[in-house]
């Protein structure tokens, strides 16, 4: 648990951040007639935020190395 945590903090992170800025955005700007699909339901607004806070986060975790096909055979002979 404790790998899976340190591996993925920054995408964790995202995902809070996202749930409190479409918490927030809901009670500051949210819409009040009742007719904006996201922004009227908090659960709707904080799931939205979720998911873009962890595609934003995301995007600044780094890749792992991809292995290249020569690599491959090379490791494969020794």
């Amino acid at each position: 648990m404790k790998d899976f945590l340190f591996k993925h903090w920054l995408k964790i992170a995202g995902v809070l951040v996202g749930a409190l800025g479409g918490y927030l955005y809901y009670l500051y700007v949210g819409c009040i007639t009742g007719t904006c699909p996201i922004t009227s339901n908090p659960y709707l607004s904080i799931l939205y935020g979720s998911i873009m806070g962890y595609l934003l986060f995301s995007l600044f975790q780094k890749n792992p190395k991809k292995k290249t096909v020569k690599q491959e055979v090379e490791k494969n002979k020794d």
